[in-house]
């Protein structure tokens, strides 16, 4: 069912039974584990207590994860994109009548998702929502707020490890069942970015798609070589003895 890539346990199986798989948690973080978040977490001590913790999953949501696999010899069944999750979840808590709450994004591209999401799935419910806009190290009103509205579902769109740091800061003290981060999502759903076409997401190549649409993120590609690098010289030293 997991695939260890460095220190950390990947999902390995399909999106079907991942879903069915947060059934058994009482309290889940479902963590989209591309390189550069499985890179940050290999260079942050906090970041890798919460992705080790026995309430997270780690998702292959990115190419050079499934690549890394594939090096060690123990390839995941598929890329699982967050944003699929994401939709998977909302389906869910549509047809339970489950509550969410969104948190990140600037302020009109939340409303617009929030509204969105409010028509596309109309019995879900929205107990909250707030703008990504604040300081991380002062925010006990935003967490309280989030509390407060009792969700069912968390989804923080803050980028890495911005989104993960916060959803540490919250996960223990809290009756939220799913915890997740979902990087850019919300400016997708409020239709201010388009997915990448069909082809290209099957081809592998949707970071191609994103990085024409957005080129600052190209800077953030450099984490795939050197995850991949790292996984190399931990192959090699596997190998070796």
């Amino acid at each position: 069912m997991f695939t260890k890539i460095l220190d950390f346990n990947i999902f390995n199986r399909d999106k079907n039974a991942l879903m069915n798989y947060i059934e058994n948690f009482e309290k889940v973080n479902i963590i989209s584990g591309n390189p550069e978040v499985l890179f940050n977490g290999l260079n942050n001590l906090e970041l890798k207590k919460n992705f080790k913790s026995e309430s997270s999953i780690i998702i292959p949501d990115g190419v050079g994860t499934v690549i890394a696999s594939k090096i060690l010899r123990k390839p995941v069944k598929e890329k699982i994109a967050g944003i699929d999750i994401f939709r998977e979840i909302l389906i869910k808590a549509n047809l339970e009548e489950r509550s969410i709450y969104l948190l990140g994004s600037k302020e009109e591209t939340i409303k617009k998702c929030v509204e969105n999401i409010k028509n596309e799935f109309p019995k879900l419910k929205i107990s909250g929502f707030h703008n990504g806009f604040f300081d991380l190290n002062n925010c006990s009103d935003i967490i309280e707020d989030v509390k407060s509205g009792n969700p069912w579902a968390v989804f923080v769109a803050m980028g890495s490890p911005r989104q993960e740091i916060f959803i540490e800061k919250i996960i223990g003290n809290s009756n939220v069942h799913i915890f997740m981060g979902v990087g850019g999502v919300f400016d997708i759903f409020a239709g201010e970015l388009k997915r990448a076409p069909k082809w290209m997401i099957s081809l592998g190549l949707e970071w191609l798609y994103r990085v024409a649409k957005e080129p600052f993120r190209i800077k953030r590609l450099m984490a795939i070589p050197k995850f991949l690098l790292l996984v190399l010289k931990y192959r090699n030293k596997q190998i070796s003895v």
